[in-house]
């Protein structure tokens, strides 16, 4: 989830919220504000690699399934308009509970991220289904494999399964997940869902979650590879990217502190086929739209192939529109959008 800046003299409209994210610790969470000027804003990155300009950029948008705008209504009207866009996919976000006075407000509505894609991809024919990101080691693997799975197949082989270890531990201890052993736990859901997704039958000892398959088979398969992109900024969650992941999805970071990852992650993944995907809270209606343009940029040029904004409206109508806004910005930015 995420928490605000603290205010200050050069916090903009534009501020972005950092996301305390899976396996983050205090030194990760760099504040980070959108720059008064463009120039100013474009001479902190001058220091930085580039990507190479063949590599193609896309764009999916996040659903209002959390927060003041969320119902079914705007998430299968935000669904529909994305698809009539050009965006390449829709997300949704992940929290099963959260206490009172966390930074999250507790009396927001935030939807079951599964159901939730369930609910748009029956009212969709291309857009892809991503989360953004599913905390892991909360949930029995097997089950979430098999959801994953049934959806991937019932849409079409359209899920982006989007994951991460977690990092509000008052959730953990609701849930009677062990907060600690979180890395471990994701690290052997992620292999007990790729072994699901693929074998044919399975007979396999787990003992972080105390699970035992004998001859075991589990239908339906996705069928594809279907994509897991890891969430985190943290070393542990680069090193998990590396090793497993088809795509890393970061989070509210600044150029600046992308770029570090991005140079982790490029050293050992460089091929193209590999995304590094960037969630945003651009808000085209409200916020300076130049500004935008200057970030989407900044992003590209540190290595950034996909983007993820989601807009702040309260309304449905104002969500639409901050939509279509943000949509004529990714095509005057060269971003590829779907025709």
């Amino acid at each position: 989830m995420v928490r605000p800046l603290v205010d200050g003299p050069h916090t903009s409209p534009l501020s972005l919220l950092v996301f305390r994210s899976q396996d983050v610790v205090q030194s990760h969470l760099e504040p980070y504000c959108f720059c008064r000027s463009v120039s100013t804003l474009m001479s902190k990155l001058t220091m930085m690699p580039t990507m190479n300009a063949s590599i193609a950029v896309t764009a999916g948008i996040h659903l209002p399934q959390a927060g003041p705008a969320a119902s079914g209504e705007a998430m299968r009207q935000a669904a529909v308009l994305a698809e009539e866009l050009g965006y390449s996919d829709v997300w949704v976000s992940d929290h099963v509970a959260v206490p009172t006075g966390a930074d999250y407000p507790p009396s927001a509505y935030v939807f079951e991220p599964l159901v939730a894609l369930t609910w748009v991809a029956a009212y969709t024919k291309r857009v892809g289904l991503g989360t953004t990101v599913l905390v892991l080691p909360m949930r029995n693997p097997l089950i979430v494999a098999k959801m994953v799975a049934s959806l991937d197949h019932l849409s079409g082989g359209r899920v982006i399964l989007g994951i991460a270890a977690g990092w509000l531990e008052a959730e953990f201890n609701a849930l009677g997940v062990p907060f600690a052993e979180r890395g471990q736990r994701t690290d052997e859901a992620i292999d007990i869902m790729r072994r699901v997704w693929t074998d044919d039958h399975i007979t396999a000892d787990y003992p972080v979650h105390n699970a035992h398959f004998v001859s075991m088979r589990t239908k339906p398969q996705p069928q594809r590879h279907l994509p897991l992109w890891i969430g985190g900024h943290a070393d542990v969650a680069l090193r998990r990217a590396i090793a497993v992941g088809d795509g890393w999805h970061g989070a509210f970071l600044s150029p600046e502190q992308t770029a570090r990852r991005v140079k982790k992650l490029r050293a050992e993944r460089p091929e193209s086929s590999f995304p590094i995907s960037m969630r945003t809270r651009w808000d085209a209606l409200d916020d300076d739209n130049d500004l935008i343009l200057a970030e989407i940029d900044h992003y590209r040029e540190v290595g950034v192939t996909h983007f993820v904004p989601e807009p702040r409206q309260r309304t449905i109508d104002g969500y639409l529109r901050a939509m279509e806004m943000q949509a004529d910005l990714f095509r005057r930015a060269g971003v590829m959008m779907v025709d």
